[in-house]
């Protein structure tokens, strides 16, 4: 059986909408603004999407659920990440593990990777790893300007 890793990056903006919430790997992360986006914007949810979907040789997370398309708007990106899973497993993959990464100045976002990761695992039905980390003032995420999540993921092909 062979093994093909994939490569995840989303970021968002911050929004202007004060009822908004921000959800970042399926988590509601309380007192924050929220993201701005189509969806639910969590791009953590998103980051590892594209990860999955690159690793099985799918393309991208907008060919499949495109911007322009209203019945993704709102979408939580969990059950999105669900429909992303099963067209890995459609494609002759399942997935063996991923490492995610969210850069964000604000929220302090430790207490919650832990949360983060046992929800994004339960999506994909495999181990996760959560980190957070700053960009220590450097770059629109550095001004507090939004959120940035990079992920990789390890699939392995189910086809002897």
């Amino acid at each position: 059986m062979s093994t093909r890793i994939g490569q995840g990056y989303d970021v968002h903006a911050f929004s202007a909408d004060a009822d908004r919430p921000l959800v970042l790997g399926g988590v509601r992360i309380e007192g924050s603004a929220g993201l701005a986006g189509h969806s639910d914007a969590d791009v953590v949810a998103h980051a590892l999407a594209d990860a999955l979907l690159g690793a099985a040789g799918l393309g991208d997370l907008g060919r499949h659920f495109p911007s322009a398309d209203q019945a993704w708007a709102g979408a939580d990106s969990i059950g999105v990440l669900a429909e992303v899973v099963a067209k890995v497993a459609a494609a002759g993959y399942r997935v063996l593990n991923a490492d995610c990464t969210v850069v964000a100045e604000t929220p302090r976002l430790s207490p919650h990777t832990a949360a983060m990761a046992t929800r994004l695992a339960a999506a994909i039905g495999a181990p996760v790893s959560v980190k957070a980390t700053s960009t220590d003032g450097l770059g629109s995420i550095g001004r507090g300007e939004g959120i940035a999540s990079l992920a990789v993921a390890l699939v392995e092909s189910t086809e002897p």
